[in-house]
C-alpha cells in the first residue's frame, strides 16, 4: 500500500477515541501551529495524545503534563498507550534496541507501534549513487533500512511485523530541486507496478506474546 501523506497515514492507521505517544514529536521542521506538523494530525485524529522528545517549548503545548522530556531510548509514563507513533526518529537514534524495549513497555496489551522511516533503496538514493560516492544524507542520521533489515531489527527486539507500507513524505513547504521533481515523476511512473522505489518505509509492529 502506498499513503499519499502523513495526514493519509495518520487517518488509516490511528483509529479515533485512542491513546497515541508520540516519540520525537517536537519541531520536525514545521511550527507548533502548522497543520502540516504530524502531532498535530494526531491531535486533530483522537483526544488523546501525549509527546516525548528532547527539548520543547512547553508553554507552546495544551496539555503539558502529556509531554515528557527524555531520550526516545529510555522513556516511562504512568499510562500505556493503545499506539506508539515514531515518525522518522528511529534512524536517528543510537540504540534501536533501547528504544524498541522502551515503545514495548509502554504499550497496552495489544497496542502497536507504528514508525516510519527513511527506505534506503528509494530511487533518489539509487540516481545518487552514479553521480556521487555516496547518497545524500542526513548528518544526524546514525542508520537507513530497507524493509528485510528493519523487520529483522523489530524481531530480534521481540516484535512481530503486521505491515510494510510506504509513503511519499516530503511536505508541501519542502524546496524541491528539478532533479528531485523529475524524480518524482518516476516515483508516480514505478508505483503503478511496484512500490519499493518510494521514499519511506511504514512499519506497524505489536509486541510477540511472550
Amino acid at each position: 500500500m502506498i499513503y499519499r501523506d502523513k495526514k493519509a497515514l495518520i487517518k488509516a492507521l490511528i483509529q479515533k477515541e485512542t491513546s497515541v505517544l508520540d516519540v520525537g514529536f517536537w519541531g520536525q521542521g514545521l511550527g507548533y501551529d502548522d497543520p502540516e506538523w504530524p502531532h498535530a494530525m494526531l491531535r486533530h485524529q483522537t483526544s488523546e495524545v501525549y509527546g516525548v522528545d528532547l527539548d520543547y517549548d512547553a508553554s507552546r503545548l495544551d496539555q503539558p503534563d502529556h509531554y515528557l522530556k527524555a531520550n526516545a531510548e529510555q522513556f516511562d509514563f504512568s499510562k500505556k498507550f493503545d499506539n506508539i507513533f515514531a515518525g522518522d526518529i528511529i534512524e536517528h537514534l543510537s540504540n534501536n534496541g533501547l528504544f524498541l524495549v522502551s515503545c514495548a513497555r509502554n504499550l497496552k496489551p495489544g497496542g502497536s507501534l507504528i514508525l516510519t522511516t527513511p527506505n534506503c533503496f528509494n530511487l533518489f538514493n539509487i540516481a545518487e549513487k552514479f553521480t556521487k560516492v555516496e547518497p545524500t544524507t542526513n548528518s544526524d542520521h546514525t542508520c537507513y533500512f530497507n524493509s528485510k533489515t528493519l523487520k529483522k531489527l523489530l524481531q530480534k527486539n521481540g516484535w512481530e511485523v503486521t505491515s510494510i507500507d510506504f509513503l511519499y513524505t516530503l511536505n508541501p513547504k519542502f524546496q524541491e530541486s528539478w532533479k528531485k521533481k523529475f524524480l518524482n515523476m518516476l516515483y508516480e511512473i514505478f508505483s503503478w507496478w511496484t512500490p519499493k522505489f518510494i521514499e519511506t518505509l511504514v512499519v506497524v509492529a505489536t509486541p510477540m506474546k511472550k
